[in-house]
C-alpha cells in the first residue's frame, strides 16, 4: 500500500494511519457477527399459541408459580423451585415457549424447557433439553442443548451436550426457543434460527419413546456454572424465569400411525433447507462454545454417533 506524504508526512504517522484503516476494515465483520443471517423459513408461524392452562399444569412448587396476563412466572428461592408439565404425552412434534431470564447473579440456577419420559421410565429415561445455565454478572448465559437416550441421563451420565452463547441478551426481552422432534431428527431453534440438528443414526442413540413437555427452575449448583465453580447465592433470591407464547403441534402418544410429524423446513420430508443449514453453520461457528463430540476427554465408545 502506497500512502502520499499529504496523508502521512512521517513514518510513524503512516503506521498509525495504516492501523486505523485496518481497524475500520474490521468493523463490518464485527457488525455482521452480531446476529445470524436469515434462515428463510420460520416454523413457528405454522402453529398457534396456546395459554398455559390449555397445554400445561403445575408439577411441583405450586407456591412458586403464577400465571398473569398470559405469562407464566416461576421462581427459585432457598425453600423451593418450581416446575410444570404438559397435559399430554407426544411421540413427535414442535414444542416452543418464549422465555425471559433474570439478569444479575444467577450462577447455579437452571431455567429449562425440555422433553422427558422420566416419570414413565425412572432410571431408564429419554430426554431432550434446552437449559439456560445461570452466570455471574460479567459473563453471558450459556444455552445448553442436550439429548439423553434410554438411561444415559441416569446413574453414569452420558450427555450429548452442545452449548452456545447467544447473539442477544436473553434477560432484556422474550425470545422463542423450540425443540422439533421427529422420528428422524431433533432440531433446536432460537427465534426460528436452527442452532443444532441431532440426526437419528441408529435406534440406540435416538429417543423413540413418547415424552412429556416440561419446564422448571431449580438449583443445579453442583455443575451448572463453570462446572460448579460458582454456586447459587440466595442473597440474590428470588431467581425468576418467565414463559409465554407456548406452542405445541405434533402427534400425541395416542395418535394414529397416520399422524405426520411437523417439518422444520418448507420440505415436508423434513431436514433443513440449504439456507437454514447455512444459518445453523454460521451460529455454530460464531456462538457455539462446547460440543461433546469434540471434547478429547470424552470416551468416544459411549457416544458412537460421533
Amino acid at each position: 500500500m502506497v500512502m502520499s506524504l499529504q496523508i502521512c508526512p512521517s513514518y510513524m504517522a503512516c503506521i498509525w494511519v495504516l492501523m486505523i484503516m485496518m481497524m475500520m476494515r474490521r468493523v463490518p465483520s464485527i457488525v455482521s457477527a452480531e446476529g445470524p443471517p436469515p434462515p428463510g423459513y420460520y416454523p413457528s408461524s405454522r402453529f398457534d399459541a396456546i395459554t398455559f392452562d390449555q397445554g400445561f399444569r403445575n408439577l411441583w412448587g405450586p407456591q412458586h408459580q403464577v400465571v398473569d396476563q398470559g405469562t407464566l412466572t416461576i421462581w427459585l428461592d432457598s425453600s423451593s423451585g418450581s416446575g410444570f408439565k404438559s397435559l399430554q404425552r407426544y411421540k413427535s412434534g414442535y414444542f416452543s415457549a418464549a422465555v425471559k431470564l433474570q439478569p444479575g447473579y444467577t450462577a447455579g440456577v437452571n431455567t429449562c424447557f425440555y422433553l422427558s419420559n422420566n416419570e414413565d421410565y425412572p432410571g431408564n429415561h429419554d430426554e431432550v433439553d434446552i437449559e439456560f445455565l445461570g452466570t455471574t454478572p460479567d459473563k453471558p448465559y450459556t444455552l445448553q442443548t442436550n439429548v439423553y437416550i434410554t438411561g444415559s441421563g441416569d446413574g453414569n451420565i452420558i450427555g450429548r451436550e452442545m452449548k452456545f452463547h447467544l447473539w442477544f441478551d436473553p434477560t432484556e426481552d422474550f425470545h422463542n426457543y423450540a425443540i422439533l422432534w421427529t422420528p428422524n431428527e431433533i432440531i433446536f431453534l432460537v427465534d426460528d434460527v436452527p442452532i443444532r440438528k441431532y440426526p437419528r443414526k441408529g435406534d440406540a442413540t435416538f429417543p423413540m419413546r413418547p415424552m412429556w413437555v416440561y419446564g422448571s427452575i431449580w438449583d443445579a449448583s453442583s455443575w451448572a456454572t463453570e462446572n460448579g465453580k460458582y454456586k447459587a447465592n440466595y442473597q440474590y433470591q428470588p431467581f425468576v424465569g418467565k414463559y409465554t407464547n407456548f406452542k405445541i403441534g405434533g402427534c400425541t402418544a395416542d395418535s394414529s400411525a397416520s399422524c405426520q410429524p411437523p417439518s422444520a423446513s418448507p420440505s415436508r420430508s423434513g431436514g433443513l433447507s440449504h439456507q437454514q443449514k447455512a444459518t445453523m453453520e454460521w451460529v455454530q461457528r460464531n456462538y457455539m462454545v462446547y460440543y461433546y463430540c469434540s471434547d478429547p476427554s470424552r470416551d468416544r465408545t459411549l457416544t458412537p454417533e460421533c
